[in-house]
């Protein structure tokens, strides 16, 4: 069985608090056409890199039926600065157009199969997945990206196609796992493609 979720896939289910205070499940956002779960932090540089790119791609996409929900499943305790008081204060400071949520159990990562952060997962109304994998191809020096294979995705989703590149790797610091070393991956953990 492959490690993260696979084209086709249905969206697990999740019941995380938010940053507003609020705890959101899956079933809160049955109304949105396109879902783009994706798994995050306040410190990896690849983040921080991307975010304004990110910010943009969900505010291009937000009338046309998108809905971003980012995850943070970073172990604290592997880096004190993802804790959920630096989520808040990220959130205050660039009041992204997301939900914030904290997978403090680490169980939402596991069930999604998150490798970076970034990495970002797309779901069609009925929550089966169509695409996953990077935002950008350079995701630390934006400015040197050439491919933005979320927006492309998107684009061909809301225009009712099929999303020609469907799975690409991620780009990022891999997840930091409760009581692993900062680099530590799971085993069946390997590349997308």
């Amino acid at each position: 069985m492959a490690f993260t979720l696979q084209i086709g896939e249905k969206a697990p289910a999740f019941s995380l608090q938010a940053t507003d205070g609020k705890t959101y499940s899956l079933s809160d956002f049955s109304e949105v056409k396109t879902l783009v779960v994706f798994f995050t932090c306040n410190h990896c540089p690849f983040v921080l890199g991307s975010n304004p790119i990110t910010k943009k791609i969900a505010e291009k996409y937000q009338n046309k039926g998108v809905k971003f929900v980012a995850i943070n499943s970073n172990s604290e305790q592997t880096h004190p600065g993802d804790s959920f008081e630096h989520m808040v204060e990220q959130m205050n400071q660039e009041n992204y157009p997301w939900i914030y949520l904290r997978d403090q159990s680490q169980e939402t990562a596991k069930a999604y199969g998150a490798l970076r952060t970034p990495h970002f997962f797309v779901f069609d109304k009925e929550r089966n997945l169509l695409y996953t994998g990077r935002e950008l191809d350079n995701p630390r020096q934006p400015e040197k990206a050439t491919v933005n294979d979320l927006d492309i995705a998107l684009a061909e989703i809301t225009d009712g196609k099929t999303v020609t590149t469907n799975l690409t790797n991620p780009i990022g610091c891999n997840v930091k796992w409760e009581g692993q070393d900062a680099h530590w991956m799971p085993a069946e953990a390997c590349d997308l493609v």
